[in-house]
């Protein structure tokens, strides 16, 4: 085993549905670079974002926070600068950590921590800054009904912005290796890359889409299920315009979907080449994770926004041949903000103040004396995507069960073990009453709706004299990515 500090690889992409890949099952997607990975590396099976919605999951993994204890919700409310992230701990612990791509940090701090940030996210740095114009693909990057109407072969900005992301995490990372293979670099490097794909819209180029459109298949979960879906699932599914869709377009944007995350594995194996081709591979972590997953049309649901398993989900290999074991799965149920935690501590970096963050390491270097705590939560308030009046929903993971709450609605409950497909709502069976009154205790414990509610009104006052400001002064973006309308298309307009 290496004493030296080791390098790191940390991707992070977007909206990447943990079933979507061979390591965890997927029949459509094949000797991927991410399985060889998994094959090098630990691949961990119950990792939960902290929040299925971007913002407020990217905040909690760069802070090790909970939303409630950062106060960031929602994709329009801002880190506060004084809140300590992954990247301030690694520089701490003496590393220079470098971000190329996706933040989603809103906000005039773009760097939170990194002393380097190389192309900025797509969207303008404040509320009220200047629009994005994706031109004949307006309205599909949100969960809108169209952007499964204007699915399938073409051009997709994310992609682009991502290819330039790629291009240069690979001249980074070259040269970063060949100094450390020469002795020109004494200190490791330490790389975040941010992803933006496979967010939507569901628009691959013409190789990558027709690599699975023929074979595609339809979602798993009988649809005759959604007739029964929780109260917010039917207002969700009528909000968005999802009540009916025909299968050409669920067929189109699932082809689209998995056509990204193949790109996403080839653009993996250039990364893992350049450490193999410079001999880094056994002193460098690679940690590869998504913000949330995607429904893509299982229960009848498509986005994020909810706490079934295909949306709250997220894949998530670690890879350390040094140091970590190797070809292993870990089946502990864990946050994001654990993620961070487990990271922190392998890094040899300090551990976040004020953190809920748990390091794994123990456990996984010592898997016959289990002392974990298989929880796991996820919360999802919003005034945006939600009914009149808000909603204020958390989930615990607690073992077996899953619970999720729905603050002025019924809650749901699986038990996982038994109904991994989550198609039985076992909260109104008499036997499980106990177990609801547990874990609804459980997951109210320190979480107040009532409270996050007033304080999100506070928020969104704040932001409405933050967004006039940011359009009256026009004040301009400190790195921003520019997004052109021309980079979308669709080939079959």
């Amino acid at each position: 085993m290496t004493s030296r500090l080791p390098n790191l690889l940390y991707i992070h992409t977007d909206q990447h549905a943990q079933r979507v890949l061979d390591c965890y099952g997927d029949r459509h997607l094949k000797d991927t670079h991410l399985s060889g990975l998994a094959r090098r590396g630990i691949v961990f099976d119950n990792v939960y974002c902290d929040s299925p919605i971007c913002v407020p999951s990217r905040m909690s993994m760069l802070t090790a926070r909970r939303p409630h204890e950062n106060r960031v919700w929602t994709n329009e409310q801002q880190l506060a600068s004084g809140i300590p992230t992954l990247a301030h701990s690694l520089g701490a612990a003496g590393y220079l950590p470098v971000l190329i791509g996706r933040m989603h940090a809103m906000g005039p701090d773009q760097l939170h921590g990194y002393t380097q940030r190389y192309v900025g996210d797509h969207c303008p740095n404040q509320l009220g800054g200047p629009a994005i114009d994706r031109g004949p693909l307006e309205g599909t990057a949100g969960p809108h009904r169209i952007s499964l109407q204007l699915s399938g072969s073409g051009q997709n900005a994310y992609q682009v912005h991502d290819e330039d992301v790629i291009r240069e995490a690979v001249s980074f990372l070259r040269g970063a290796c060949q100094e450390l293979q020469t002795g020109r670099r004494q200190q490791p490097f330490n790389l975040s890359i941010g992803l933006m794909l496979p967010h939507p819209p569901y628009v691959a180029r013409r190789e990558d889409f027709d690599r699975f459109a023929d074979s595609m298949d339809m979602p798993r979960k009988s649809t005759a299920f959604s007739e029964e879906l929780h109260p917010f699932m039917q207002w969700w599914r009528t909000h968005t315009g999802i009540e009916i869709v025909p299968s050409v377009e669920i067929l189109r944007a699932r082809a689209a979907y998995w056509g990204m995350v193949y790109r996403i594995d080839q653009w993996m194996g250039q990364l893992f080449r350049i450490l193999e081709e410079f001999e880094q591979t056994e002193n460098t972590l690679i940690i590869y994770t998504s913000d949330h997953g995607d429904m893509l049309g299982e229960h009848g649901l498509w986005w994020k926004h909810t706490f079934y398993e295909e949306s709250v989900k997220v894949p998530l290999i670690m890879s350390w041949p040094g140091r970590l074991p190797q070809g292993v799965r870990c089946p502990r149920v864990m946050s994001g903000v654990d993620v961070t935690a487990t990271m922190l501590d392998l890094m040899g970096a300090p551990a976040l103040p004020n953190s809920s963050g748990r390091s794994l390491v123990h456990a996984l270097l010592n898997p016959k004396q289990n002392t974990w705590d298989d929880v796991a939560f996820s919360e999802y308030c919003s005034h945006m995507f939600a009914p009149e009046g808000g909603c204020y929903q958390r989930m615990i993971r607690r073992g077996p069960w899953k619970l999720i709450y729905y603050h002025g609605q019924p809650c749901q409950l699986f038990h996982l073990d038994q109904d991994p497909e989550e198609l039985q709502d076992r909260a109104q069976d008499p036997a499980c009453a106990g177990i609801v009154d547990e874990l609804t205790t459980e997951v109210l414990a320190g979480w107040d709706p009532e409270a996050i509610a007033r304080t999100m009104d506070e928020l969104n006052a704040d932001n409405s004299i933050l967004q006039k400001w940011a359009c009256n002064t026009k004040v301009q973006d400190t790195l921003r990515w520019q997004l052109e309308p021309s980079m979308n298309y669709l080939d079959d307009a």
